[in-house]
Order: structure tokens, then C-alpha cells, then sequence
């Protein structure tokens, strides 16, 4: 079994599409011995016959549907050896999936579903500290600076003699620097370097993009990927915005009592896309939001939005642009114009 680069353990596409195909036999006909029989002798076969299954069982779960059939199979699945290859499904004819269409696309879509609330494995490993959905959490480092770790943030630390350095990994983070002129104090945050001595900024990556923003004290940054020449020193009040991916950077000025309002409950946007702001909330929200509409996804917003209250801090989002929060169930929000 092998690792995606994301840190998910990878599934084949061809036992997907067999898990997929059991759960429609399994819901169709659940008193058929034939198809029990068959289904427990695939299940049976290997790990990755049973992470398929218990993947696309969870998630039907997750999008709402009904009691999913053969639940004690996924939490408790048989560990007998691989079985024929008779007793495997035959991944059936387009026209056969054609009939049931409705069926296989929820299915397929409640599995993207549960990869999307899937921890990955690769950053619970090279973590240090993480905070789940809404939690935030203040870290004491080594050397005495702390870190305030906004939800759904994780970070990694390499403290040595010479060096003090934390990687930022996921979300968003606060920093508190002890100075120390023996020890420079760096964040790689998705290939921004960011170099301090002393001082208080925070520090976030979205997508393709990372923001710093200074406080107090100042900070260079520079991404990794560009010549010296390009990196920029801020000073208090300043907010810089690094595209990663166009290798872009460019400041924009931020009252120093909005930088990291987020610890307070308060998000404070400026010029950002609303896909972005959804990003940020998803991290206090414990439902999957998703926003199909790449034009209102792509409508830039400035302004306040409660942390406290994910709900409505989405209505208040799009709202004001035509869009509507849909309550599919507790675990997930859909954002259209209508």
C-alpha cells in the first residue's frame, strides 16, 4: 500500500469502483445470500479491499443517507486471505450504471466527501502540533516564544544550537518571538521564508497563497523560489500577500489591531476571494462546505466575519453577492446563487 503526496493512504481506482458496486448490490438486495457471500469474499481478500469499503461506507453515512447495510463489516472487518478471482465483482457495463445514475453519482460523490474530512496521514506525522476544527491552541516553544495555532493549523519545530526554525504546514498561526541574535527564528510557510529576531506576526497559507502580517518588530520574507532581491522587510501595520504559484509578492496595509483577529473570534478579510474567506471558515466548521460556483467563488470581499458562528458568518459572506447557503445535513453546506 502506498501514500499520496497529500499524506492519504492511496485506494486503486478499480477497488473504489468495486466498493462502490457492492454498496449499490448491498442496498438493492440485502437478503440475498449470493450477493452476501460474494460481498464477505471480496471484503476478506485484502487491507485495501477493506479501507475501500470502510471509506465509501463512512461517507455514505456523512452525505445523510440512510443506515448503510453490513456496517459491523467496516468496523470490524474479517482478516481472512485474498479469495478467487470468481468471487470478485465484474465492474459492470456503462449501460448498468446508466439505470442506477443517480445511485453510483451519490455514492461517488459521498467518497469525495469523506476524503475531504479525512485527516491526512502524512501531517499527523511530521507534526509537533495541531489543533482540530475550531480549536485554537497556545504552544510554548523551546526557546520561549509561543505560537498560537488558529483551527485546523499544524506546525513542525527544528530547534538546534545555532538555529530555531518552524515549519507551518496547515492553516494559520501567531508568533510571539524571544530574541536572540545567536539564533535566528525562521517560518517556512509553503515555501515563504520568513526571518525574524524578536517580534509578534502572523502567518498564514491558503491554497497557493501565504500572508504575513507584522505587528510589531519586523520580519523579511522571501519565497524560495525567487532570487534574494525579491524578498521584502516589513514593518508594523504592513501585510504582505505571496502567490506561490504566479511567484508574486505585494504589500497592502493592516491596522495592527486586526492582525490575528482570529483569536478573538473575528476574521477580518481584505480584498480576498470569497473562495478563500470559505476556506478560512471551513477551519471553524465542523460541516464539508463546498461552493460549485467558481464566478461567486472568484468575488473578492472585504470585510468582519464571526468566527463564533460559521453559519452565519457564510450567509454574511455571500449573501451580499447573490448566494445561498444550502443545509444538505449537519455535516454539509452547499453555496450556490439560488
Amino acid at each position: 500500500m502506498t501514500v499520496d503526496s497529500d499524506g492519504k493512504i492511496e485506494v486503486p481506482s478499480q477497488v473504489l469502483a468495486e466498493a462502490a458496486e457492492w454498496l449499490l448490490q448491498l442496498q438493492e438486495t440485502p437478503q440475498d445470500e449470493r450477493v452476501r457471500a460474494g460481498f464477505e469474499a471480496w471484503l476478506a481478500g485484502s487491507a485495501t479491499n477493506r479501507l475501500a469499503w470502510q471509506r465509501t461506507q463512512r461517507a455514505w453515512q456523512a452525505f445523510g443517507e440512510t443506515q448503510p447495510q453490513y456496517r459491523d463489516h467496516w468496523e470490524h472487518a474479517p482478516r481472512a486471505g485474498r479469495p478467487a478471482a470468481s468471487a470478485m465483482p465484474k465492474v459492470r457495463q456503462r449501460s448498468a450504471w446508466r439505470s442506477r445514475g443517480g445511485l453510483a453519482a451519490m455514492a461517488g460523490a459521498a467518497f469525495c466527501l469523506f476524503v475531504a474530512f479525512l485527516p491526512t496521514m502524512l501531517l499527523h506525522l511530521r507534526a509537533d502540533y495541531r489543533t482540530a476544527t475550531a480549536e485554537s491552541r497556545l504552544v510554548t516553544l523551546l526557546d520561549g516564544s509561543t505560537v498560537r495555532l488558529a483551527a485546523s493549523s499544524a506546525i513542525a519545530t527544528d530547534f538546534s544550537q545555532n538555529r530555531r526554525q518552524v515549519t507551518l504546514l496547515q492553516g494559520q498561526a501567531f508568533f510571539e518571538v524571544v530574541p536572540d541574535r545567536a539564533r535566528p527564528f525562521t517560518v517556512d510557510a509553503n515555501g515563504v521564508t520568513v526571518e525574524v529576531l524578536g517580534t509578534a506576526f502572523d502567518v498564514e497559507i491558503n491554497q497557493n497563497l501565504t500572508a504575513v502580517a507584522l505587528e510589531h518588530g519586523s520580519v523579511r520574507a522571501s519565497l524560495d523560489a525567487l532570487p534574494p532581491a525579491a524578498s521584502e522587510t516589513l514593518v508594523p501595520g504592513e501585510l504582505l500577500v505571496v502567490d506561490v504559484s504566479a511567484r508574486t509578492m505585494h504589500k497592502e496595509s493592516i491596522a495592527p489591531d486586526d492582525i490575528g483577529s482570529w483569536r478573538n473570534g473575528r476574521l477580518y478579510v481584505v480584498n480576498k476571494t470569497i473562495g478563500s474567506v470559505i476556506e478560512q471558515i471551513q477551519r471553524y466548521h465542523p460541516a464539508w462546505i463546498t461552493i460549485p460556483d467558481p464566478a461567486l467563488a472568484r468575488q473578492t470581499v472585504t470585510g468582519f466575519y464571526d468566527l463564533r458562528a460559521p453559519d452565519r458568518a457564510l450567509e454574511a459572506l455571500v449573501e451580499p453577492y447573490g448566494g445561498k447557503v444550502h443545509t444538505v445535513s449537519d455535516l454539509v453546506r452547499i453555496i450556490t446563487r439560488f
